[in-house]
């Protein structure tokens, strides 16, 4: 009888001076995100930042949840009906419920995920990510989105370009902080798939004030910023692309599975796109 117990694929770097490297004095955005999906991976300072937010713009909570639960349709949705093998999940926080690899190796146990970060933090917790079923694999690159020539480089060593990729970038772009060189990343990551591939991705808009208050209250805690772009950059990302149905929609209007609520008023855009 096959082994289907899930096994550690690779173990992550050496980790042993990671708490020098990690500031617990300023909050930390992949920390208060955990915080809001109630995880536990967290410090008071991040617990004090996401209650100042979540006392700005309550629908943050919302909106962390419904990234996570689009994370998951998206995988199902391209290890089952488009029946992708490869993932590559750049920006990949810290690990919760319904992990990439947990959710595409479900529908498909051959399945093959690298992901991609260079906090600390996220290093810290890599083991906890490093699990995979026989048939598939799970690894963990040390890497920096602003360098994706680099990154597909290493991704190569556990991917098969000439087969295609889904390329995960889920609420990661706000981080490149310059328009042009954010709009030049995802271009040059996409570039470098095969036909057949997929960018999916989310992000969220300026378009709503109250949003935009609370991330620059955010922002001015001494924490990493992240830039609130307007819908069409965010939309542009995609050119070139063919978004499946139903397009580039708020977060819940995409192949929910339960009854879509009235999303008008979601600043959070995201899209699963093939590549030609």
């Amino acid at each position: 009888m096959q082994d289907d117990t899930p096994r550690p694929a690779q173990d992550p770097p050496d980790d042993k001076d990671l708490p020098s490297k990690i500031n617990t004095e300023i909050p930390h955005s992949a920390r208060i995100w955990n915080y809001w999906l109630g995880g536990v991976d967290n410090y008071e300072v991040d617990r004090i930042a996401g209650d100042q937010y979540v006392a700005v713009f309550p629908e943050i909570v919302e909106l962390a949840r419904s990234s996570r639960y689009f994370l998951a349709r998206a995988i199902r949705f391209l290890a089952g009906e488009a029946g992708v093998r490869q993932f590559l999940d750049i920006g990949t926080g810290l690990p919760t419920v319904d992990n990439t690899h947990e959710v595409a190796q479900q529908v498909a146990p051959d399945s093959h995920i690298v992901y991609v970060d260079n906090d600390p933090l996220v290093l810290a917790h890599a083991r906890a990510l490093l699990t995979s079923t026989p048939e598939g694999s799970t690894t963990y690159i040390d890497a920096d989105l602003h360098q994706p020539e680099k990154i597909i480089e290493r991704a190569r060593a556990s991917l098969d370009f000439s087969r295609p990729v889904a390329l995960m970038l889920m609420g990661v772009m706000g981080h490149i902080v310059d328009d042009a060189e954010a709009q030049s990343i995802v271009r040059r990551l996409v570039a470098a798939l095969p036909p057949g591939s997929y960018l999916t991705m989310s992000d969220s808009t300026d378009d709503n004030p109250t949003f935009n208050e609370a991330q620059s209250g955010y922002d001015d805690t001494g924490a990493v910023p992240y830039r609130l772009r307007r819908s069409e950059f965010i939309r542009a990302y995609f050119g070139g692309l063919e978004p499946v149905d139903p397009g580039i929609v708020p977060l819940l209007q995409w192949r929910p599975e339960v009854e879509a609520f009235d999303a008008k008023d979601d600043p959070t855009l995201c899209a699963v796109a093939l590549k030609r």
